[in-house]
């Protein structure tokens, strides 16, 4: 069975947006992914890692996805995760896009896969609020909480036994918060929780149960 529910945003950024020869560019703080439609169901078509810079083409008006273009490859990606500079303040472009004059995007369904394989019903359920801001200034690439890399046991064992797969509005980063609907499998002997999100893998704080780790 699936589960669809929200995932809470932890928005922050880093570094730098500009405006060059009439385009609109912005700067991921994490690792993000570049998906092929507006919504976490939709397949990973490539990753644009961290302090990378991205065309951004537009975003949806009633939903924080952003069109953009990352070296060759289009997309869409969160929001929240790609950062412009207002005032010296890097900050999250969806929620500033009239000031940073991004244009507003539409789309249509055009074929694109999902990471379940198939149609997507309606999302349910209560988004949860991540710390708006508290990752402005961390070091580039990693989110509170985050582990450089788990033992390899801890990722052979997630990746050996998957569970069902739960659809989370929003994008998997490390910091953002999985909401207490979901019911989390536990790691032996080791300090994690984990579930399947959005397509992948992750590994989750049992203390707050945040992301600390993406299993890519």
């Amino acid at each position: 069975m699936t589960m669809k529910v929200y995932l809470g945003t932890t928005v922050a950024g880093l570094l730098l947006a500009t405006s060059a020869f009439g385009e609109t560019t912005a700067t991921a703080w994490t690792d993000l992914n570049l998906r092929a439609g507006p919504g976490p169901m939709y397949e990973i078509t490539t990753v644009i890692p961290a302090t990378e810079t991205v065309v951004v083409r537009g975003c949806l008006d009633a939903s924080n996805w952003c069109e953009v273009q990352y070296a060759e490859v289009s997309g869409w990606a969160y929001g929240d995760y790609l950062t412009a500079m207002i005032d010296s303040v890097a900050v999250p472009i969806y929620e500033n896009r009239e000031l940073i004059a991004i244009e507003t995007v539409t789309y249509s369904e055009t074929g694109a896969t999902t990471a379940a394989g198939g149609v997507t019903g309606a999302v349910a359920g209560a988004m949860v609020a991540g710390p708006i801001g508290a990752l402005v200034g961390a070091a580039i690439g990693l989110g509170a909480g985050a582990i450089a890399e788990p033992a390899e046991s801890v990722t052979t064992y997630v990746m050996s036994n998957p569970v069902d797969p739960v659809f989370l509005d929003g994008e998997i980063v490390v910091g953002a918060g999985i909401p207490d609907t979901v019911t989390l499998a536990e790691v032996p002997d080791s300090e994690y929780h984990y579930t399947y999100v959005n397509g992948l893998p992750v590994l989750v704080s049992r203390e707050d149960r945040r992301i600390v780790y993406i299993v890519r």
